[in-house]
C-alpha cells in the first residue's frame, strides 16, 4: 500500500503557517472590529489578545505534534486524548465546516477583491469563478507533496513581501498622516464599550489569525518533526504577530477612524477594503488595480494551504476505518490522498455556494475553537497518563499558558453563543450529527 513521504522541509512547515494565516482577515477585519469596538485602542488590543491567544494555543500542539508526528493532527490527538469518537466528530467537522469553509471563504475573499480589476457582475460570475479557484488549486494539490510544499513557500514569500511593502509605504510615503487618529472614536463612544462587544471584536481577530493549526495535519510529512515542528509553530507565528501589528498600526497611522468605520461596509456600497484605503494614501488611485491584484494573491496562497493540510484529515480517519475508504488511498505516482483533495474541493465548492463570507468565517472559527481547546487540554491528560512519553519539546509556560488558552477560549465560545446563537447552532449542529455516523463506521469497520 502506497503511503505518504516526509518531503516537507523546515522552510515549508514554516511557510504553511504563516501563509495559511495570512489570507483576507488582516486586510478586511480591521474595519469590522471599529465597528464594534468603536476605538482604535480597543481595536489593537483585540489584535494583540486574538495573537497571544494563537501563540499559546500553537506551544501546546506544538508539544503533541513532535511527540505524534502523524497525519491527521487535532484528530490524532483528540483520538489519542479522549477516544475515537471525540476525533472522529473533529474530523467530520473539519470535513463539512472546517477546511472547506476556510477555503470557500478564501475563494470568496479571493473573487470580492477580483471584482476591482474584472466584470463579474454577469449573471452567477462570482460564483463560477470562486468554482474555478478552488478546482484549479486542488489540482495542483495532486502532485507531490514536496511541489506543494514549494509552491506554498513561493506564495507565502510573495505574501510577506508585499505585506510588508504596503505598510513600510505607508510610513515612509503617505500624506496627511497622524497619530492623533488613535485618540479618535466614534461618536457617543468613550472608553470600554463591553465585554461582549470586545469578545466580538477578538472573534474577528481569530479568523485572521485562524489557520495556525494547520501544520498539525501534514505532521506525517514533515522532515525531522521532533524538532521542525515546534520551531515552526513559533516561528511562524512570531513572525505574524509582528507583521499584523505594524500593519494595524499603519491602518489607523494613515487614516481617521471614521475612514476605518466606513471601509467594506454594507452601508456604504462602493466601500473599499481598510487596507487599500491605507494604501492609496501614498500610491493614489492608480493603485487600486495592483492593491486588488495582491489581495486575491493573498487569499489565493491562504486557500492553497488550507488545501494541502485539510485534505490530510479525512484521510488519517479513512485509515483508522473510521471513513469512506476510498479516502484512504495515496496516489501511486505523486504520494499524496488525491481522492482526499478532490472530495475536499467538491464540498468546498458546495460551501462557496451557499453562504457569505463573513457566514462562512463565523461557522469556521465557533467550531474550530471548541476543538482547539479539547487538543490543549490533551497536553495535560498525557503529561498525567503518559508521563513516560519522550518529549523533545515541552510546552513553555506550562501548565498556566495552555490553561489560560482554555479558559479564555471557552469563554469567548460562550459569548459567541449569546452574540451570534444561528451561527453557532450550524456548527453545533454538524457536529453533532456526527455521532451517529461514527457508529456505523465503527461498526462496518
Amino acid at each position: 500500500m502506497n503511503k505518504l513521504v516526509r518531503g516537507l522541509t523546515l522552510t515549508d512547515s514554516i511557510a504553511i503557517v504563516v501563509g495559511t494565516i495570512i489570507g483576507t482577515g488582516v486586510f478586511l477585519k480591521t474595519a469590522t472590529m471599529a465597528q464594534t469596538m468603536g476605538n482604535p485602542t480597543w481595536v489593537l488590543i483585540a489584535w494583540v489578545v486574538g495573537g497571544a491567544l494563537s501563540l499559546t494555543g500553537a506551544l501546546a500542539y506544538a508539544e503533541l505534534g513532535s511527540i505524534m508526528p502523524d497525519a491527521g493532527g487535532e484528530y490524532v490527538y483528540l483520538k489519542e486524548g479522549y477516544g475515537e469518537m471525540w476525533g472522529f466528530l473533529y474530523g467530520w467537522m473539519r470535513f463539512w465546516i472546517g477546511s472547506p469553509g476556510s477555503i470557500a471563504a478564501y475563494a470568496v475573499g479571493a473573487v470580492t477583491f477580483a471584482s476591482g480589476m474584472i466584470n463579474l457582475d454577469f449573471i452567477g460570475g462570482k460564483v463560477v469563478a470562486s468554482v474555478l479557484i478552488i478546482t484549479f488549486f486542488s489540482l495542483l494539490n495532486c502532485f507531490s507533496v514536496a511541489f506543494g510544499g514549494k509552491l506554498n513557500s513561493f506564495m507565502t514569500g510573495l505574501k510577506l513581501f508585499m505585506i510588508i511593502g504596503i505598510t513600510v509605504g505607508i510610513f515612509i510615503f503617505s500624506k496627511d498622516v497622524s497619530w492623533s487618529h488613535f485618540g479618535e472614536s466614534s461618536p457617543g463612544v468613550e472608553g470600554f464599550i463591553g465585554w461582549s462587544a470586545f469578545g466580538s471584536a477578538v472573534l474577528a481577530a481569530l479568523w485572521a489569525y485562524d489557520g495556525w493549526n494547520n501544520l498539525s495535519m501534514v505532521a506525517g510529512e514533515i522532515q525531522n518533526p521532533k524538532k521542525n515542528i515546534p520551531l515552526s509553530f513559533g516561528i511562524g507565528l512570531l513572525i505574524i504577530l509582528a507583521i499584523y501589528a505594524l500593519t494595524n498600526v499603519a491602518y489607523f497611522y494613515a487614516l481617521p477612524f471614521s475612514e476605518v468605520l466606513s471601509a467594506n461596509s454594507s452601508a456604504f456600497p462602493d466601500a473599499l477594503p481598510v487596507a487599500t484605503k491605507a494604501a492609496l494614501t501614498f500610491l493614489g488611485t492608480s493603485g487600486v488595480t495592483l492593491l486588488s491584484a495582491a489581495f486575491v494573491f493573498s487569499a489565493l496562497g491562504a486557500m492553497n494551504g488550507s488545501i494541502m493540510t485539510g485534505a490530510r484529515v479525512p484521510y488519517a480517519m479513512a485509515v483508522d476505518g473510521l471513513f469512506f475508504k476510498k479516502l484512504a488511498e495515496v496516489n501511486s505516482k505523486s504520494l499524496v490522498p488525491v481522492a482526499s483533495i478532490m472530495t475536499q474541493a467538491c464540498v468546498s465548492i458546495m460551501l462557496a455556494m451557499s453562504g457569505t463570507f463573513d457566514q462562512l468565517t463565523d461557522y469556521v472559527v465557533f467550531s474550530a475553537w471548541i476543538f482547539y481547546a479539547m487538543v490543549t487540554g490533551v497536553v495535560f491528560k498525557l503529561r498525567k497518563t503518559r508521563p513516560d512519553i519522550q518529549r523533545d519539546y515541552k510546552t513553555i509556560g506550562y501548565p498556566i499558558l495552555p490553561a489560560v488558552f482554555i479558559i479564555v477560549g471557552v469563554l469567548l465560545l460562550i459569548n459567541t453563543v449569546y452574540t451570534s446563537p444561528k451561527s453557532t447552532m450550524i456548527g453545533l449542529g454538524f457536529i453533532l450529527s456526527g455521532i451517529p455516523v461514527f457508529y456505523y463506521f465503527k461498526k462496518t469497520r
